[in-house]
């Protein structure tokens, strides 16, 4: 399996498959971490995590699925390096940072900009304006999670025009 990036999101899932798989590499573009030490702590810890510093992966191959990484270390460097790993998993955690700036004028935002919804719900602080997915989830961010409270806003927006009256 193969992570990349070099923050908190990337450490932390690197953590989980290194408990499934023999061996787990962390891709890091730069020569250090940007997460912070208590997670690098936890990822050095961990002996079968292999940290690849100064790496960047630039695609994948396959026959049956993602099966090797192609990796160049040290990038545009005279001692640059081309390689490829074997790899049964790749995981792009690169960060998030929702893009959310248009609407803070109106909409709260927590301090990283994402949009705070009322009760476990996905209605915002104007009535009538939704918000679904990663822009609302600073927790999971994961297609499927997206995926249903795509749902649930839907749920709620029909709610919402079925009250009103159109002319």
């Amino acid at each position: 399996w193969a992570v990349v990036g070099g923050g908190d999101t990337a450490c932390q899932e690197d953590l989980y498959p290194s408990s499934l798989a023999n061996q787990v590499s962390l891709i890091v573009r730069k020569d250090y971490f940007r997460a912070s030490k208590i997670i690098q702590n936890k990822v050095f810890k961990t002996p079968n995590i292999k940290i690849l510093f100064e790496h960047r992966a630039t695609g994948l191959f396959g026959e049956k699925g993602v099966e090797e990484v192609h990796l160049v270390k040290r990038m545009g460097e005279p001692d640059e390096e081309k390689y490829d790993l074997a790899i049964d998993g790749f995981f792009l955690a690169i960060g998030h940072t929702p893009s959310t700036g248009i609407f803070k004028k109106w909409i709260t935002t927590d301090e990283y900009g994402y949009i705070i919804t009322k009760n476990g719900k996905p209605m915002t602080n104007i009535e009538g304006v939704f918000a679904a997915g990663d822009v609302a989830d600073s927790d999971y961010r994961q297609a499927i999670t997206a995926a249903a409270s795509g749902c649930k806003a839907a749920i709620e927006v029909e709610r919402y025009l079925s009250c009103k009256s159109f002319e």
